[in-house]
C-alpha cells in the first residue's frame, strides 16, 4: 500500500463536495497510458450519477489500439463520454461540444454549463485549460501537485471550468497502480525508490515490448529479468561507477525518463483486463485484513 497525500489535497477532497452539487457535469483528466490507475476513485464516489467525460489526456505517448479499447470499455457506462487529446493537436478544442451532448441547452435557463475539471497531480490538465482557453491560464509544470488554488475559467459563452487542484487519494492499494503512477511522473520521485519503479517498468518492457526494447537498445539478446535488462542498457549508455559498476540509479533515472518523454514508443501500461484480474487481488487483500481484525476482536473477547 502507497501513501502520498499532502495536505492541500485533503482539502480539495473537501471542496469536491461543497462544489459537485452545483456543477452540470465532471470532467476528469487521465493519463492515457494508465487511465485506470490515474482515475481517482473517490471522485467517482463523489459525483454519483452526475455526467462525466474522462479527457485521456497524452494521447500521442499511448497505444493507439489499446486507448481504443480503453474507450470502449469506459463509455460502458452511459453516463461517461470520453475524449483522446494531447497538447499537439486540436482535438481537446472537441470537449464544448461533448459538454452540450451530455447537457443540452434548457429552456428558460441560462445556457451556461459548468463543468468541474478535476484530474490527478502532473496529468496535464492545467495544460489543456490554457489549450482550450487559448490563453494562459493555469499554471502549468513537470512537477507533480502544481496546481494549489481553485479557479473558475470561462472557455465560451456557453462552458465555465471549475478548476481544481491535482489530487490523489490517501492510500493507493494496488501496487502496480503506485508503480505506474510513479513511472509516469503523477507521485513525486522521492515516494519510491527509483530503482524499483525502473524495475517495474523494465518487467513490463520484457513482458511486452521484449523486441522494440532489444532494438532500442540494441541488445543481442533479450536479458532473463528486469535487473539484467537494467544492466544491460547501463553498459550500453555508459552508466558506470568508478570501477566499470553499473550505476543502477542513473540507469533508473534515465529509464524513468524515456518513458515520461515517450522515447520508448506509444504504450500504454494497463489494460481493462489486467486492471480487472488485479482488482480481484486487491478484493482478496481486502477480506484478509478483514478476516485478520475480526479474530483479534474474538480474541480479546
Amino acid at each position: 500500500m502507497i501513501q502520498w497525500y499532502p495536505g492541500h489535497m485533503h482539502k480539495a477532497n473537501k471542496e469536491f463536495k461543497k462544489i459537485l452539487p452545483k456543477v452540470d457535469l465532471v470532467i476528469e483528466v487521465l493519463d492515457a497510458r494508465i487511465p485506470f490507475s490515474s482515475e481517482n476513485p473517490l471522485l467517482a464516489k463523489l459525483r454519483g450519477d452526475k455526467p462525466c467525460i474522462k479527457l485521456l489526456n497524452k494521447s500521442d505517448l499511448a497505444d493507439a489500439e489499446a486507448l481504443k479499447e480503453w474507450q470502449r470499455y469506459l463509455e460502458q457506462d452511459r453516463s461517461i463520454k470520453t475524449l483522446a487529446c494531447n497538447i499537439h493537436d486540436r482535438s481537446i478544442l472537441g470537449l464544448p461540444d461533448l459538454c452540450r451532448v451530455l447537457i443540452p441547452a434548457r429552456r428558460n435557463r441560462s445556457t451556461m454549463i459548468y463543468a468541474l475539471i478535476a484530474g490527478i497531480p502532473n496529468v496535464g490538465k492545467s495544460t489543456l485549460i490554457n489549450r482550450l482557453a487559448q490563453r494562459s491560464i493555469a499554471k502549468t509544470g513537470n512537477e507533480a501537485a502544481l496546481t494549489r488554488m481553485q479557479q473558475r475559467v470561462e472557455i465560451s459563452s456557453d462552458l465555465t471550468l471549475i478548476d481544481t487542484p491535482g489530487v490523489l487519494w490517501p492510500n493507493i492499494e494496488n501496487s502496480h497502480s503506485g508503480y505506474r503512477l510513479a513511472a509516469t511522473g503523477a507521485i513525486r520521485d522521492t515516494a519510491i525508490e527509483l530503482q524499483e519503479v525502473a524495475s517495474f517498468i523494465a518487467e513490463f518492457l520484457l513482458l511486452n515490448h521484449a523486441s522494440a526494447t532489444c532494438e532500442r537498445y540494441a541488445l543481442d539478446a533479450l536479458p532473463a529479468s528486469e535487473i539484467d535488462l537494467l544492466e544491460a542498457i547501463g553498459k550500453k549508455r555508459g552508466c558506470f561507477k568508478s570501477g566499470g559498476i553499473i550505476d543502477l540509479e542513473k540507469v533508473s533515472r534515465l529509464l524513468i525518463s524515456e518513458l515520461r518523454n515517450g522515447d520508448l514508443g506509444p504504450l500504454c501500461l494497463e489494460t481493462p483486463e489486467m486492471m480487472i484480474q488485479e482488482l480481484k487481488q486487491v478484493e482478496m487483500i481486502r477480506q484478509e485484513k478483514r478476516a485478520k481484525i475480526a479474530l483479534r476482536k474474538g480474541t480479546r473477547i
